[in-house]
């Protein structure tokens, strides 16, 4: 079993930035794929980062929404995973998730992770 803990959400304005971060607890952190997902009111669950690790070597990927703005990372170490959002629009508005897939192949099919935070809420003023 492994638990999600989301930090880092809340209010900024268009143009500026935050971090969240997700600590996992676990032994074998360093094998997950884990994700940032988001959430609007009324919309779908959507993909928005995902990275990996496997023989020493990171795999990422991105929504096409965000690149070039956000920004994930990892540290084994600190079982902790970070999303560093850069360039914020009202359009990122949302409650973003952190996530959890016990395999080290990347995905941006929410079903296909095995482990999900609470969510940390995410507003950008225009």
């Amino acid at each position: 079993q492994v638990q999600l803990v989301e930090a880092g959400g809340g209010l900024v304005q268009a143009g500026g930035s935050l971090r969240l971060s997700c600590a996992a607890s676990g032994r074998t952190f360093s094998s997950y794929t884990m994700g940032w997902f988001r959430q609007a009111p009324g919309k779908e669950r959507e993909f928005v980062a995902a990275i990996s690790w496997s023989a020493g070597k990171t795999y990422y990927d991105y929504a096409d929404s965000v690149k070039g703005r956000f920004t994930i990372s990892r540290d084994n170490a600190k079982n902790t995973v970070y999303l560093q959002m850069n360039s914020l629009k009202p359009e990122d508005t949302a409650v973003y998730y952190c996530a959890a897939r016990g395999r080290v192949v990347l995905t941006t099919t929410p079903t296909l992770y095995d482990y999900w935070g609470q969510g940390t809420q995410v507003t950008v003023s225009s």
